[in-house]
C-alpha cells in the first residue's frame, strides 16, 4: 500500500502492509532511528514525533493515517548545518538527559507543547510531559530545559 507523506521536509512515498505503524516505517523504512520504541502502547512517549505540528505517538499511529501529513522527528529539528533546535540546546544547557533513551519523545513534546502556548510556567510542562516518561532525571531538569528552550523558541 503505497503512502506519502512529507517527512523533515521532504516528500516520500513508502509501500507498506496496511498495519504497519508510523513508528516502525520511520525507524525501518527511513531509518530515522531516533524516534524510540519504549512500550508499544503509547504510555512511554519515547515515540513523540510531530504530525502536522501536533505531538503525536507514533507506536499508535498507522502509516496510513499519516497519509498527505508532514512529520518531523528528533532528526528534523536540528537545521541542516548542524545547529540545534533552541529546544535541543536547552536540554543539553540544562541537563535535561541522562540515558538519553526517552530524550527524544521528550524533546518533540516540548516543541509541540510550546509552539502552542505562550506561557510556559512550570505546572503547565508538567502537566505536558504527563505521557512521556523518564527513568532517569527525576523531571526538574527537564522542566528547567523546557521552560528555557520555550522562551529561546519564542526569541
Amino acid at each position: 500500500m503505497p503512502v506519502t507523506l512529507t517527512v523533515n521536509g521532504q516528500a516520500v512515498t513508502l509501500h507498506a502492509a496496511p498495519n504497519t505503524l508510523l513508528v516502525q516505517a520511520l525507524r525501518e523504512h527511513l531509518k530515522l532511528t531516533g524516534t524510540h520504541v519504549g512500550c508499544d502502547t503509547a504510555q512511554c512517549g519515547a515515540c513523540t514525533v510531530l504530525m502536522n505540528g501536533n505531538a503525536i505517538k507514533s507506536c499508535n499511529v498507522l502509516l496510513a493515517q499519516a497519509q498527505g501529513a508532514e512529520i518531523t522527528t528528533i532528526e528534523g529539528l536540528a537545521s541542516a548545518d548542524g545547529t540545534l533546535h533552541p529546544m535541543q540546546q536547552a536540554f543539553k544547557a540544562c541537563h535535561g538527559l541522562q540515558c538519553g533513551f526517552c530524550t527524544p519523545g521528550m524533546v518533540m513534546t516540548a516543541v509541540g507543547f510550546c509552539a502552542k502556548n505562550a506561557a510556559v510556567d512550570a505546572q503547565d510542562v508538567r502537566h505536558a510531559l504527563e505521557g512521556n516518561l523518564c527513568r532517569c532525571t527525576g523531571y526538574q531538569n527537564i522542566v528547567l530545559a523546557v521552560q528555557q528552550g520555550a522562551a529561546a523558541m519564542k526569541a
